[in-house]
């Protein structure tokens, strides 16, 4: 933080004007319900229940206290907000300090930030909540659009809105440059509130659909950007590759002989899904031939691929989840790509994607392409992140992450066969950083596709991304 005599007289200011407001502050509140629920509403579709907050800018404690956190820390440099906040919300902490200059020794699992408008030096706030910080941290900043300017102060005169007097009007790409030069990644914006009042019928037609469309959703009065910290630790993890199965013999030796070590150690767990050619038991004799591979063989239902992958998905030890399907149609020798793409945080939701490189001759059906291209674009709006291929096999991802997002699995209207529309929204709800990887892609050497049917697939998996995009965009 700067401690310049300018920069500390704008700090008081802002501090007494804030302090002169905080008597009236839940009247101002009150007097604006539909505002505030739905900015709750947001803000609890983003941050966990019952998870860790630091809320930075807290006032008087109130957004605080709506996203019931298993344990809630507000932070405010206006000594009467912090005294309302303490005698309104006692089971929550309060603390009357600076956020360009925390001394708090806590990892939080969000760190919210509102009035960033008030904030004197953003670059000292980001460097000060680095320290508030672990690997799966997220940042949720919450800012005035800069168009509303004109209107918010106009608001501000005719007393429909708190008298703030904002110093800060920050785009996106501002935003986004703070949160690089402190070290933090960008993931996403969700804009919300395109009508700040209400209106029966009209204000939740403009709030729940229009301020969603690509072109309208610019003009949101609020934003809501969501950020990780990047931590470069050097460490290695362990690593666990679930390879889903049923009557591939003839892919299994290949597999484990071509499977390259990965981290501090590798699990190669071949999830057999009823097969009748004889898996298992070529399974087990490679179990018995390649004992340093640490090969190990469990049973899934024999229902559908992806119920298969989550019997392997709960076995496993790893730290690091890897999908391989059986096949073989994506090279296990190009798995170290996504272990280290992982490991050095370039993103934490590692997907597949076979639309980049040239692919081998019929590796791939022609209307199976056409369905990945139109699948590409729409899940790349429902997730706001550009993806290339929903439907290839190899994705990677932290165990801890899919013990969280696993809690969707199974929520999206329909029963995910194949798994990786389940993985895609899941890893996009609970708010992970999705990058492709280009991966070559080539015809399978041995036995069948279980891909067949593909007008019933394509129907299944268009009515499970139209569901949601009801749930993660028109929430």
């Amino acid at each position: 933080m700067i401690d310049h005599p300018f920069l500390q007289k704008h700090r008081f200011d802002i501090s007494t004007k804030n302090d002169s407001l905080a008597g009236e502050r839940i009247k101002w509140i009150k007097a604006n319900p539909y505002y505030y629920n739905q900015l709750i509403k947001s803000l609890k579709f983003i941050i966990e229940e019952n998870s860790k907050v630091l809320h930075i800018r807290c006032s008087v404690g109130y957004l605080l206290n709506a996203l019931n956190p298993k344990k809630g820390v507000g932070i405010d440099d206006t000594s009467l907000q912090i005294e309302e906040a303490k005698k309104s919300y006692p089971h929550l902490t309060f603390i009357n300090q600076n956020p360009e200059a925390l001394e708090i020794d806590e990892k939080f699992d969000y760190i919210l930030i509102t009035n960033i408008e008030d904030i004197v030096d953003i670059k000292a706030l980001f460097d000060s909540i680095r320290k508030c910080s672990y690997k799966h941290t997220r940042i949720i900043i919450v800012n005035y659009n800069y168009l509303w300017n004109p209107a918010v102060r106009m608001a501000e005169r005719l007393k429909l809105k708190v008298p703030q007097k904002l110093h800060n009007w920050l785009s996106i790409d501002d935003i986004k440059n703070f949160l690089k030069l402190s070290n933090f990644e960008f993931i996403n914006t969700k804009q919300i509130i395109l009508f700040p009042f209400y209106f029966p019928m009209l204000s939740y037609l403009l709030n729940k659909f229009v301020s969603r469309l690509p072109l309208f959703k610019h003009l949101a009065f609020i934003r809501i950007n969501i950020a990780r910290p990047v931590f470069t630790d050097n460490k290695d993890y362990s690593v666990s590759i679930i390879i889903p199965c049923k009557n591939e013999v003839g892919n299994i030796e290949d597999a484990v002989k071509r499977m390259p070590p990965l981290g501090t150690h590798t699990e190669i767990i071949f999830a057999d899904d009823k097969s009748t050619d004889g898996t298992p038991e070529k399974v087990l004799e490679m179990m018995k031939h390649y004992p340093q591979k640490d090969v190990k063989l469990v049973f899934g239902p024999g229902i559908c691929k992806s119920k298969n992958v989550w019997t392997g998905f709960n076995t496993a030890k790893g730290d690091i989840l890897m999908i391989l399907d059986a096949d073989l149609s994506v090279l296990p020798e190009e798995l170290p790509y996504f272990y280290e793409a992982i490991k050095n945080e370039h993103g934490e939701f590692i997907n597949g994607s076979r639309l980049v490189y040239p692919m081998h001759e019929n590796a791939m059906k022609f209307f199976n392409y056409l369905g990945n291209k139109f699948f590409s674009v729409f899940f790349s709006y429902i997730i706001d992140a550009p993806i290339k291929d929903t439907l290839c096999g190899t994705k990677v991802l932290w165990r801890r992450d899919y013990e969280r997002l696993k809690n969707y699995i199974g929520s999206w209207g329909m029963v995910d066969r194949w798994g990786d529309y389940d993985l895609l929204l899941g890893a996009a709800k609970i708010n992970l950083k999705i990058v492709d990887l280009p991966v070559h892609y080539y015809e399978r050497i041995y036995g069948v596709t279980k891909m067949k049917n593909v007008l019933k697939n394509g129907l299944t998996m268009l009515r499970i991304s139209i569901i949601a995009m009801f749930k993660l965009k028109f929430y």
